[in-house]
Order: structure tokens, then sequence, then C-alpha cells
């Protein structure tokens, strides 16, 4: 998707390969920062703890009128006056989507930032795999993977993207069959009423959907100053200012619009939004984005809605 700012010029095609080779060594250690991010997110939550028919204890809560009375909890019930319902957790597998842009503007790492937004995209999308693999999720990438539900989901799904085709733009998701969730990682820099074309059929199609938008500080703040040429890593067209400074206020002004207009599209469907700078800590959106997912988004830390 098209970037704004100065950016890592595009690879031409005959540097495709070169260009897979690089993505491919960048995935092992993205693998290790994802582990290590997901063991410190899951500290702080138990999987998707919700009522169903699962074997193991979630909560007690009051009794309904009309429930059967072989689910009251008389140990409990007989502790004080009210009468207690022992729940049991859900423990139903459930497909969750994951997939980042890997296109050319992610590559795109100013002094500001950390990490690309590629590598940060990378991180979020394998810790999020190696959670919910844990949790018994069946795990699947859209054009690159079909759902599978095992421990070692998300090394698999790194395995799959260091071997998977160069793609541009929004995913395949013809391979996508029931309802599911779809998590959708990038930098989402095109207009919004294009992305939402995209978007909007997949949400008719009973998809959950949760987008994190990952930009670089750079990309927000807009520091530039002086003689600066910006070049678009999609199409190679250049533009040089003599005084970036003075694009500022219009280039911010323009760029929050966007956002703004993406996230309320969004949550217009009834799919959460949350925005992530490559300078804060990827534990934010993880927990964020778990959140939603676990439904209990009052829980996440970090990212902004």
């Amino acid at each position: 998707m098209a970037s704004i700012g100065q950016i890592v010029p595009q690879t031409p095609g005959g540097e495709v390969l070169a260009r897979a080779r690089q993505r491919a060594a960048l995935v092992p250690d993205c693998m290790v920062e994802a582990r290590r991010i997901a063991n410190t997110v899951i500290a702080g939550w138990h999987g998707r703890r919700k009522r169903g028919i699962g074997e193991n204890f979630w909560q007690f809560r009051p009794y309904t009128e009309g429930e059967s009375l072989a689910r009251i909890d008389w140990r409990r019930s007989a502790r004080d006056d009210n009468t207690y319902v022992r729940d049991r957790e859900w423990q139903a597998a459930h497909t969750v989507w994951l997939w980042a842009d890997l296109s050319p503007s992610m590559m795109y790492k100013s002094t500001l930032g950390s990490v690309s937004k590629e590598s940060r995209a990378l991180v979020l999308m394998l810790a999020l795999a190696e959670i919910l693999a844990r949790s018994g999720e069946r795990i699947g990438c859209p054009g690159v993977m079909e759902p599978v539900s095992a421990r070692n989901a998300a090394e698999r799904l790194a395995a799959a993207i260091m071997h998977a085709p160069q793609t541009e733009g929004m995913p395949d998701t013809a391979m996508i069959r029931g309802s599911s969730d779809i998590v959708l990682i990038g930098d989402f820099l095109d207009d919004a009423d294009r992305i939402m074309e995209r978007i909007a059929p997949l949400a008719r199609r009973n998809l959950r959907g949760h987008v994190v938008e990952v930009a670089d500080p750079a990309e927000e703040t807009f520091p530039f100053t002086g003689r600066t040429e910006f070049t678009d890593p999609e199409t190679g067209e250049k533009l040089m200012s003599g005084r970036a400074e003075t694009l500022r206020e219009d280039y911010q002004r323009a760029y929050l619009a966007r956002r703004e207009s993406l996230g309320q599209s969004l949550r217009r469907l009834g799919w959460s939004f949350a925005f992530h700078r490559t300078d804060h800590l990827a534990s934010e959106a993880l927990g964020a984005v778990y959140g939603y997912l676990s439904g209990n988004p009052s829980g996440m830390a970090g990212a902004r809605p």
C-alpha cells in the first residue's frame, strides 16, 4: 500500500527473489521476538474465557429461574443465602485468520522508529499465532496457510511466510469459509474508501474483523525539514520539497483524517480498529488485539483505538 514520507525505494521486478530472501532472513528473528512478547502478554490472560461446554471451571454466578437444578453448586450456595450455578469455560476451537501486509511500503524505518513496519507486523502476527495456538484455536493465513490446530502453529505459519510468493494489497480471502475472526495488520495508507471496498464484503460474509494500523513515528509526526525528496515505494514516483516543514500542518491533517475515516467505517461494520507506532512496545498492540479476540476490549492495554 502506498506510503508517505522518505521511503526505501521499491525493489524492481528483477529483484523479487532478493526481496523474498530478505523477508525469509527476517522471519526467524521475528519468531524469537514474537515468542518473547507472547510470553509477556499471556501472563495476564487465561485463554478465551467465556461460558460454554468445556470441562474447566470458569465462574460462579447467581441461579436464574428456569435453569436446570442439576447445574446448581449446592456447596457454594450453602455459604450464604444465594443460589449459585457453576459455569464451565468454552473450549470449542475457533478459526482465526492472521494476515500481515508485506508490500514495499512496510519496509520503511525512519531514525525515529525502533524497527521497520514489516518487522513489527510480522512480530504481532506470529505472537498472536503463538498465544492463540496455546488456547487451542485454529490458525490460518489467507493465501498462505490453511487453518491448523497445533501447538506449533506459529512456527508453521513462520515457515509458510518464508516460502510464500510476494503479493501486493489486501489478501485473497476466497479460501475462508464460515464464521471466523480475521486480523489484518498493515499500514493501510491507501484511501479509506478504497480499503473499505475490500473489507466490507468480508463483513457481509460474517467474518469478525480486527484491523491494526502500524505506522513509523515519522509518518505521523512528519519531522522533515529543508530540501527533502519523498519516494513512493509502490510506484517509484518522487516529490521534491525545498522546505518540507511547510507541508507539515496540511500533511498531518490529511494523515489523521484518513485514519479517523477508516476507524469510523470499520466500527460501523462492527470491526475493531487499533493504531500502533513502531516506537511503542509491541506488547501494547498485541494486548489490544487479543483483548478484542477474547471478548475483553476493556482489558486491553496500549494501542490507541
